[in-house]
């Protein structure tokens, strides 16, 4: 025991438990803001319509702002499993088997599904040169672009839906979040499951709902420890 008659396995053991529950939510602000940041360049700067596939590859700051957005994307990826290793360790003992499968399934299968998207994405512009006569060359760009579209907008994100159900369910079961944020969980995930790669812009709601989360936990951690 110490001078003050704690043992040093209890010291340790709240140390921990207030550490953890800050980097869950310093790696969940810092994806919210990399993902959310890439989602917004990569909209502004790609046309909303197949028909101009090609002509932003040309424009100067369209193809800039593509390059900030794919280069974010792999610090997104490494700050959301970060993110997930951090709220699983948070969890510990309480973590119900099912759940967490499928918590850790959905989540490395949305990273990697993004890494994907990116890079095809990446090779999509590195590949392209603009001049008269490039219409198979063109329509390879449609091919690639409909794959990044669908890999990005559609099943990296409905991967990402079931990764908030089972986040939400865990929470909720482990009494870590608030009702009203334990419910907008949901209707994000519902949210992503049918409206992803449809509607402009409903894709910042997963960022969105990570923010929310990781700053909730961040401003909890010390209340939690508190009550130890």
């Amino acid at each position: 025991m110490d001078e003050e008659g704690v043992p040093p396995g209890d010291l340790r053991a709240g140390a921990r438990a207030l550490r953890t529950p800050r980097a869950a939510g310093v790696a969940g602000i810092l994806f919210a803001l990399l993902l959310g940041s890439a989602m917004v360049l990569l909209r502004v700067s790609t046309p909303a319509e197949s028909s101009d596939a090609g002509t932003w590859l040309t424009d100067p700051h369209r193809r800039a702002s593509f390059t900030v957005a794919m280069g974010l994307v792999p610090f997104a990826g490494i700050a959301f499993l970060w993110f997930m290793g951090v709220v699983r360790d948070h969890i510990g003992e309480k973590e119900d088997r099912f759940i967490a499968t499928v918590f850790m399934g959905s989540g490395l299968l949305f990273v990697a599904m993004l890494f994907v998207g990116a890079a095809v994405a990446g090779a999509l512009a590195a590949s392209f040169t603009r001049g008269p006569g490039n219409f198979l060359q063109e329509d390879a760009l449609n091919l690639q672009r409909s794959i990044t579209h669908q890999l990005l907008n559609v099943f990296a994100l409905r991967m990402a839906a079931v990764f908030v159900i089972s986040t939400t369910t865990i929470a909720f079961r482990t009494g870590i979040l608030p009702k009203w944020l334990g419910i907008s969980g949901y209707v994000v995930a519902l949210i992503l499951l049918v409206s992803s790669g449809n509607i402009p812009w409903v894709n910042l709601v997963f960022p969105l709902w990570t923010l929310a989360l990781s700053i909730h936990i961040l401003l909890a951690a010390p209340r939690r420890v508190a009550q130890r």
